[in-house]
């Protein structure tokens, strides 16, 4: 893909924003962000950017040790011998310039056609690698997406993947931006080169390679401080979060980080998804390889928040995001953009900004999933995989519930210190704002949808005895010490903060409320006197005799969950994402509900002929500084005159706002929306445990043991 430009001035798909520059505010609070990021330890000293730099010429010369040994070994000629070489990159963070202290090196190691993946980097160069002293905590994934080995280099982190290129040559000049670059490559070289061709791009794309440093630095920080940085959990990722930034570094070329941020959170905050982000025009190529194209692809219509990556061949680097992620992020933009426009008032800080999200006060109910394994190196592995697959879990829930029931996972695992082979996740769950409990309908029954996602976990290729999950329903009260700083729980919740505040606010204007429960659908009653218990009320709960169930195969008996009918008690305020449906989708927008889009009428919309209407350069910097108060439909104008061979920000006109979309569950099918990959499954051991459906587990009556795999 080739950058957009014009006189060097014009970076993207569309026309800036707005042209204006800093005002002295601006320069003043972009100092303040600046010592405040410094004040918090986002950035190295320059010795361990020294020992950095060191070590990436260690692992230079390691590699450079390895293709000669591998040549000699096969028998090349003395000329191509001579001439065997491979060379280093590095991309991400670190490549981008915002990585922080003990944070990863992202790096590639590019090999000639006789160096191969599987015999000779997951072969040879890992025997090297494992009889060095310099090097620790060597752990191969070759059978990942994308095949890579974590290693300690000199006690610095390593992630190195591995791209074979058809030459028999690489020279030291190489330059892997070319397209050309790809032909004949196999998957997880077009894969493992994507990284470095994305991160080049970026920086090629922006105006101001230090602003968006100091911007993006900042969104990355704020992303983890609020708990939505975490691609594996469906939220977005150190690559999604710098496309992000790069887009409205473009939209704002003169702006500070300061009016950056800012704009980040009023830009996205009206951003009008399933839209997708460009910052560049698509390229369909010449070596056909697949591109993101909701025209052509169905499983590309399915994704709710496209990001598209700049380098070809474009992919979604978002497809991970799930409508309940979605809301999530849509409500902390709305709460970023409510403090950014408190900061102009001196009514908020950089503090306010950057509080952590009280996640553990946030909701009522949560789920709880334990693993546990029998050993370290058996837990690393069996975390890495029931990580990889706990977004199936929120896509399950999303679906079976008809996205009436609202899952946020905690983007990290817990531990409790007294059982270290022993690990925990979270998700907070709440009934969707605005859908009362209908008659009838007191709990949302998800036993199924648990043991499916317990089927798909325990079929692990790699499983053996020791690796166990369980999956259970708590209340806030119940929440074990651990997930609390110090272990210790706080005996009252956070007050006089930001979120504080908009929960209570919330609190007074909420006209409904229920009480919480967790039983069968059959059983209901001990547990629901005892759940409707205050928390502070002191009562015990008295459980009946026929608190335990065991191996029932009746389809009746099933994990119910009811939830309150308002909103979280704190965290996102968002009530819903892109409120407003445009008036092309009419016929698609009914009652709050949308007909699934064919790939006919997704082709009608690429195949109008007339433009997609642009935005006006602003005529002067004074009437910029408002400019998107003014824009009614902001995410369907944000489109310049883009022919379908050009582009695919495109669906604008077409696809309605994602309140009567994806949040709805509507647009398209269930099938397309969970997006299950296909994953090598294990087969059933003669002798060994039965399969998870044939038996079932046992489950008690409390709020800790829901759906608890007992001796499997």
């Amino acid at each position: 893909m080739a950058s957009v430009q014009q006189n060097g001035q014009r970076f993207g798909i569309t026309e800036p924003i707005s042209l204006g520059g800093p005002s002295e505010l601006d320069v003043i609070k972009t100092r303040e962000l600046e010592k405040y990021l410094q004040d918090v330890g986002l950035y190295e000293s320059n010795e361990e950017a020294v020992k950095r730099e060191e070590v990436l010429g260690i692992l230079d010369q390691i590699v450079k040790t390895w293709i000669k040994t591998i040549s000699r070994a096969k028998g090349l000629n003395d000329q191509l011998l001579h001439e065997a070489n491979a060379k280093i990159f590095t991309f991400g963070s670190y490549r981008l310039g915002v990585h922080g202290p003990g944070a990863d090196i992202d790096t590639l190691c590019v090999g000639p056609r006789h160096a191969t993946r599987e015999g000779d980097f997951f072969g040879e160069l890992q025997r090297m690698l494992s009889e060095m002293p310099e090097v620790t905590e060597l752990h191969p994934v070759p059978d990942a997406h994308v095949p890579l080995m974590g290693f300690k280099l000199n006690g610095v982190s390593i992630d190195l993947l591995y791209a074979q290129l058809p030459l028999w040559v690489i020279p030291e000049d190489l330059d892997i931006s070319q397209d050309s670059i790809l032909q004949n490559a196999d998957e997880q070289t077009v894969r493992s080169l994507n990284g470095c061709r994305v991160t080049d791009q970026i920086l090629r794309l922006v105006p101001n390679i230090q602003n968006f440093r100091t911007t993006l630095r900042c969104m990355r920080f704020w992303a983890k401080r609020r708990g939505v940085y975490s691609n594996v959990s469906g939220f977005l990722g150190g690559i999604n979060w710098a496309l992000l930034v790069a887009r409205i570094c473009q939209l704002y070329p003169n702006a500070l980080p300061n009016m950056l941020a800012s704009r980040f959170f009023r830009v996205y905050n009206q951003w009008r998804w399933p839209n997708p982000v460009l910052l560049c025009s698509m390229d369909e190529g010449s070596l056909g390889l697949q591109v993101w194209d909701p025209r052509r692809n169905p499983k590309d219509r399915s994704h709710i928040m496209p990001i598209i990556t700049p380098a070809y061949p474009g992919m979604n680097s978002s497809y991970n995001v799930s409508a309940s992620t979605l809301r999530i992020m849509t409500g902390e933009f709305q709460r970023g953009k409510e403090i950014c426009e408190a900061m102009e008032t001196n009514k908020a800080d950089w503090d306010t900004l950057f509080e952590p999200f009280a996640f553990f006060e946030a909701y009522k109910n949560y789920l709880q999933i334990d693993i546990s394994a029998a050993n370290v190196d058996d837990l690393r592995k069996w975390k890495g995989w029931v990580e990889s697959r706990l977004r199936q879990l929120t896509l399950k829930i999303e679906r079976h519930t008809y996205d009436k029931l609202q899952c946020h996972p905690h983007p990290h695992d817990f531990q409790d210190s007294s059982r270290p082979l022993h690990c925990s996740y979270f998700m907070g769950l709440q009934r969707k704002q605005g859908v009362p409990a209908a008659e009838g309908e007191q709990q949302f029954d998800i036993r199924r949808t648990v043991e499916e996602f317990k089927h798909t976990v325990n079929g692990y290729m790699l499983w053996i005895p020791g690796m166990e999950i369980s999956v259970s329903h708590i209340k806030r009260r119940s929440l074990p010490n651990f997930v609390y700083p110090g272990g210790i729980r706080p005996s009252h919740t956070s007050k006089g903060t930001w979120d504080s505040k908009r929960r209570s606010e919330h609190r007074n204007s909420s006209t409904s409320s229920a009480t919480v429960s967790h039983t069968t659908t059959t059983e209901m009653s001990s547990e629901s006197k005892a759940g409707s218990n205050s928390p502070g009320d002191g009562k015990k709960r008295k459980w009946g005799h026929d608190e335990t169930l065991t191996d029932q195969p009746r389809p009746s008996k099933h994990v119910a969950v009811s939830v309150p009918v308002e909103n979280s008690e704190g965290g996102s305020p968002n009530p819903s994402v892109g409120s407003i449906c445009s008036s092309p989708m009419k016929d698609y927008c009914t009652n709050g509900k949308s007909d699934h889009i064919s790939k006919d009428q997704v082709d009608n919309v690429f195949s109008k002929d007339p433009p997609i209407e642009k935005i006006a350069t602003p005529q002067a910097p004074s009437q910029a500084t408002e400019e998107l108060e003014e824009i009614g439909d902001f995410g369907n104008q944000m489109i310049q005159q883009i022919t379908p061979k050009d582009a695919i920000s495109m669906v604008t006109a077409t696809i309605p706002p994602l309140e009567a979309t994806a949040l709805n569950g509507s647009l398209f099918s269930n099938e397309a929306v969970e997006e299950l990959e296909v994953l090598p499954m294990r087969q059933p051991e003669a002798g060994h445990r039965a399969s998870v459906q044939q038996r079932k587990p046992i489950i008690k009556l409390s709020f800790t043991s829901l759906g608890k795999t007992n001796g499997k």
